[in-house]
């Protein structure tokens, strides 16, 4: 009796055993597979949260010389190197519900606002006066203590023309374009198609 009951646990374990690998063999090679459900108005807020994203910066030195004529003769110049930083990027924080679309197989499309300057600075340890003076002849006339300010305010306008001459913001969209994509990519999402702006959205130059 005792070798019978034996014999039957025996055989119930291997059948088991035998089930097991057969359910393994068929079933245990499949992985489950993890999507993501990409939701457009999600992805507009989470890329709206990088805001002002500034990819580029561009450093310029530039010569600026200005004159004013006194009333009624005599002249005031001055001559000024004006170093100037130029910070373009994509201000992400514009982004709008439409500019992101998210087609049937998952590939994600988006339009980023235009690169355009974002700030224009000057370098005041790296700026100097090379040259301040008015005619000799009047010397009752003050100097104008905002010609100096006037100088630097066209350096600036002169730095920023510069920039965009040279391509700063063509490079700023690439930069975006890449933080974006390496953002998305962290999410789960690896197809990412970048349209170009709207004409409303390009900045002119």
């Amino acid at each position: 009796m005792w070798r019978q009951i034996k014999f039957y646990t025996v055989s119930a374990v291997l059948v088991g055993l035998l089930f097991a690998c057969g359910y393994l063999s068929v079933f245990g090679g499949r992985r489950g597979e993890v999507r993501r459900t990409v939701d457009a108005p999600v992805l507009v807020r989470e890329i709206q949260q990088l805001s002002e994203l500034v990819t580029v910066r561009c450093v310029l030195q530039k010569v600026i010389g200005l004159k004013e004529e006194k009333v009624p003769f005599g002249a005031e110049s001055v001559l000024l190197l004006v170093q100037a930083n130029v910070l373009a990027g994509v201000d992400l924080a514009a982004l709008q519900p439409d500019d992101v679309t998210v087609a049937g197989n998952g590939a994600v499309t988006v339009r980023l606002p235009a690169a355009r300057v974002l700030h224009v600075f000057v370098d005041d340890k790296q700026t100097q006066v090379w040259d301040r003076s008015k005619t000799w002849w009047t010397p009752w006339v003050p100097l104008n203590p905002d010609l100096e300010q006037n100088a630097r305010r066209a350096a600036l306008v002169a730095a920023q023309a510069a920039a965009v001459e040279a391509g700063l913001l063509g490079q700023a969209r690439s930069n975006a374009e890449t933080v974006v994509r390496n953002f998305l990519r962290a999410t789960g999402i690896t197809n990412v198609v970048f349209a170009a702006p709207t004409a409303e959205d390009t900045p002119a130059h």
